[in-house]
């Protein structure tokens, strides 16, 4: 019995320090989803898994290898877009490259809510919050960024429309995000 205790215990403190920071800063619960396929990209870069239910589209150019994936079987205000890119080029997370991003996002009106520094796939990383209104809908993105290698970093952009559960949207993508698997 004691060692049951014990077991039970040492498995959810375990479960608790795995959270990624991301899930920490949204308060996001624990999410599994059901039903999960691994996805390759074209160039054999990096994977995720991601609910086979899902449609899936690849894309690759000299640069870039893509994964994007939706749940098209929801409401475009109910769903989340994912779209992985591993690229090979250089990145700084210096305040350059902040200004950039927001200026990029501000021609498109959206507004910068939050960004932060953080460690994600056990590489330095960013995440920055946008919010503004695309079409007719309220419209949130979170552009998230990791740095690889001196060459190469992934972008994941994670977009939800609507003004109803954005976080949750957003903390059901970053269950799918923190287990991105690097084939480098």
């Amino acid at each position: 019995m004691k060692f049951n205790l014990l077991l039970l215990t040492s498995i959810l403190l375990f479960s608790c320090q795995n959270s990624s920071e991301m899930k920490s800063d949204f308060n996001c619960e624990t999410r599994t989803f059901n039903h999960l396929e691994e996805v390759d990209d074209i160039k054999n870069l990096f994977s995720i898994a991601v609910p086979k239910d899902w449609k899936i589209n690849l894309y690759q150019d000299e640069v870039q290898s893509s994964i994007f994936a939706a749940d098209t079987t929801k409401q475009l205000t109910e769903t989340v877009l994912l779209d992985v890119t591993f690229i090979n080029n250089k990145i700084n997370f210096d305040d350059a490259f902040l200004l950039k991003q927001e200026q990029e996002n501000l021609t498109k009106s959206l507004i910068k809510i939050k960004s932060k520094k953080i460690t994600l796939l056990k590489k330095p990383s960013i995440y920055i919050i946008y919010r503004g209104k695309k079409g007719e809908f309220p419209y949130a993105t979170c552009h998230t960024y990791v740095k690889i290698n001196d060459q190469n970093f992934i972008f994941a952009k994670t977009e939800v429309y609507g003004d109803s559960l954005v976080n949750q949207k957003f903390c059901n993508a970053f269950s799918l995000i923190e287990n991105i698997k690097i084939h480098q």
